[in-house]
């Protein structure tokens, strides 16, 4: 293994944990250069980078898998790990909600619902005003 395969794993771990082991995983009996991109470019390259926080970086990630829209696997995962480097679940809906405008009500309610999910799995609560 090269120091960019090794420096993007050490960053995978860090921010998806074992959602992200489960992904590369999943790629190594049909795409495993896929994933070696994933942990390289991804991980390795982009979340490596000093420029902003970890956590603003998920937040740009879930708003950018939520306005696409058909993500909600990958939306899963970052929600995740969303949580795993210390947003809150109100910080991920927020984030969520604040896209309507730009993308409209059906991304957003699927990629609440997406939240959702996964705050039940790890019995986590919103908390609601």
């Amino acid at each position: 293994m090269n120091e960019r395969y090794e420096n993007g794993w050490k960053k995978l771990m860090e921010v998806d944990g074992e959602g992200g082991k489960r992904v590369i995983e999943s790629l190594k009996d049909i795409a495993p250069d896929l994933g070696r991109y994933v942990i390289e470019f991804a991980f390795g390259d982009i979340y490596k980078r000093q420029g902003i926080s970890l956590q603003k970086k998920q937040l740009v990630t879930i708003a950018s898998l939520a306005t696409q829209g058909g993500c909600e696997p990958q939306l899963n995962v970052h929600i995740n790990a969303a949580l795993n480097v210390g947003l809150t679940p109100n910080d991920i809906v927020e984030s969520i909600i604040h896209c309507i405008p730009y993308t409209g009500f059906p991304k957003v309610l699927n990629a609440v619902f997406v939240a959702k999910q996964v705050f039940e799995e790890r019995d986590l609560k919103v908390i609601t005003k």
